[in-house]
């Protein structure tokens, strides 16, 4: 819907009977083919009371896109996790196993420290 009254929360009443109110969002940006993307894989344990998470950066794309490949990363390692802001995160310690399943779908993938 064009005018959904959500992306305007917060927005000061304009008394202009010609204002057009005008959203920040970005159009929807292009998802780059895997063999474009450069993504890193590190094990996370900032913040987790100790537990270990491997993160996935450097995504490209639309989030509909790093949803779906989040959903097929936490299916083939067979545990939870979350995909948000160009990041995947996959509970547990699974870097190399992340790192296999990426390069098999022909995804630019390199280990970085963490």
């Amino acid at each position: 819907m064009a005018n959904d009254w959500k992306d305007r929360l917060g927005t000061v009443y304009s008394t202009n009977p010609d204002f057009q109110y005008q959203t920040d969002a970005e159009g929807d940006a292009e998802t780059l083919s895997p063999d474009k993307q450069n993504l890193r894989v590190q094990l996370d344990k900032k913040q987790r009371n100790g537990k270990k998470a491997t993160l996935v950066t450097g995504f490209v794309g639309k989030d509909e896109d790093l949803k779906t490949l989040a959903k097929m990363l936490k299916t083939k390692c067979g545990v939870g996790g979350s995909a948000k802001d160009g990041e995947i995160l996959i509970q547990g310690d699974f870097c190399d196993k992340v790192i296999g399943i990426l390069k098999n779908e022909n995804y630019k993938v390199k280990r970085s420290g963490g």
